[in-house]
Formats: C-alpha cells, structure tokens, sequence
C-alpha cells in the first residue's frame, strides 16, 4: 500500500472516531429520559460535564435539545422557496443539536476559547447551552431550573427576552410551556433511572 494511500486512510479513520457524540439519527424513545441515556451513554457525560460547569441541570438541557432538534446532531432549519419553488437559502443559520446560529456560536468559542467547537458534537453543544442558560441567569436572574423561561430566553435572545417580545408570539409561549412540561417529566424519569442519578 503505497504512502499516499495510508495516510488518505489514516486520516479517514480518524475523522470517523473524531465525531464524538453527533450520531446523526436521534435516540429511538424520545419521550423516555432512561431510554435516551441507556442508548447514548455519551449524552449523560456531556450534561453533566455542563451541569458541572455552568450550573444547568441536565433535564433542563434534555427537554431544550428535544425541542431544537429532536436530539438530531446535523439538524437544520427548513429552506425558504419563492414562489414555491424556487430555493432561496435556510429560515436561519441554526444548526446542530443546540440549533446555535452561527454569530452565538462564534461568541461562545471565543469567550470558552474553544474553537475546534463543533455543534454537531454533543459535549459542545451541551457546553454551549449551558454557557448561553448561565448568562441568561447571570443577566436575566432566570433560575437555572426554570427550563421555560431559559427556552424564552434561548429562542429570543437575552434582548428579546428583556424586551418580552414572546409576549406577542402565543405560539411560543405555548411551546415554552411544553418545554417547561418535558423538563419536570424528564427529572422525574431520570430520578428512577436506576443507578443514574
């Protein structure tokens, strides 16, 4: 095998091994905690390195994550079409498990100086979440716990949510609301899940 070969190989390898938690394809049972942590043991490490760093509580982290991207580790926003066929870019430049718009994620690896960051790995995009929930609670007074207004705050920004511009999106209220709902039963879940917790 000639030189060339080896290290195109070598490299494939390592780029296979390097992904580190972005499997691609969600978790089978989404509604179950227990189940999610038994078939990607990875994800736990990762929530709680950020609940370790940054103070938010891993059900919090799981009950955001679902409602961003399904725990999809590529997930992205839909196109927009002119006149129904015609593509015309994505909604937004949200991407990955913690659906981080490109201008956040560059403020997050420069202010943590984790630059080889990548939001399609679950222990950067746990990361990520927890230092964006941790300046919401710094700025905001947002309690850690409160999965319901740290996702207002996720999806409007910290000058959104001061500004209470959620107020006029009854949609969204609704589905802080049900992200506040899967974090108290994701706690639950997680309580019973033998030996984890």
């Amino acid at each position: 095998m000639s030189r060339t070969l080896r290290a195109l190989v070598l490299i494939v390898l390592v780029a296979a091994c390097g992904r580190g938690g972005g499997y691609g394809t969600p978790p089978d049972t989404l509604s179950d905690a227990c189940s999610i942590i038994n078939e990607r043991p990875e994800y736990l490490r990762a929530f709680r390195a950020a609940e370790r760093r940054w103070g938010v509580p891993v059900h919090v982290q799981m009950a955001t994550i679902y409602q961003e991207s399904k725990f999809v580790s590529d997930a992205r926003t839909p196109y927009r079409w002119a006149l129904g066929v015609i593509p015309m870019g994505r909604q937004s430049s949200a991407f990955g498990y913690s659906q981080a718009l490109d201008g956040t994620w560059d403020e997050y690896r420069d202010e943590t100086r984790r630059f080889g960051g990548r939001r399609d790995n679950i222990h950067d995009a746990a990361d990520f979440m927890g230092w964006y929930m941790a300046k919401s609670n710094e700025r905001l007074g947002i309690p850690m716990s409160d999965a319901r207004r740290q996702y207002l705050a996720y999806h409007e920004g910290r000058g959104g949510y001061a500004r209470q511009s959620y107020r006029r999106k009854p949609w969204l209220m609704r589905v802080a609301g049900e992200v506040g709902a899967r974090s108290r039963t994701y706690r639950s879940q997680l309580q019973r899940c033998g030996g984890i917790f």
